[in-house]
């Protein structure tokens, strides 16, 4: 089994901080970490639509890095604090960001994030 790590240049820092890979690739199935509406320079909007976004921007960043796009997801799972006040916003976003044929997706309500204020975060497997 050969794994190789994906690392976008501008998380380079989550890579050597953290030490885990924003992708890791194995047998052409990439595993994201999971990425929430946080920005990567740490900041937290306090709107749900912005940090949805945020969140997929780094999905994709991650994804292209590798030479992948939407097309290549084949699983979400989003994680939610207030799901309902936002699943609207989520959806709609989902809509524009995603495309067919769409990939298995679970939302699951959460009690909590690692970082402050964070209300979404998206872990995605992509296959290539």
């Amino acid at each position: 089994m050969a794994k190789r790590a994906i690392i976008p240049k501008d998380m380079t820092g989550l890579y050597q901080s953290w030490k885990m890979a924003p992708g890791s690739e194995v047998d052409g199935f990439v595993f994201l970490t999971g990425f929430n509406g946080a920005g990567l320079d740490g900041t937290t909007s306090p709107d749900a639509a912005t940090q949805i976004n945020t969140a997929f921007d780094q999905v994709f960043s991650v994804l292209s890095e590798g030479a992948m796009n939407a097309r290549n997801v084949v699983e979400v799972t989003s994680y939610h604090i207030g799901l309902k006040d936002h699943l609207e916003a989520f959806k709609a976003i989902w809509a524009e960001r995603m495309c067919e044929p769409y990939p298995a997706w679970t939302a699951i309500e959460v009690a909590g994030f690692a970082s402050e204020g964070v209300v979404v975060e998206l872990r995605v497997v992509a296959h290539r």
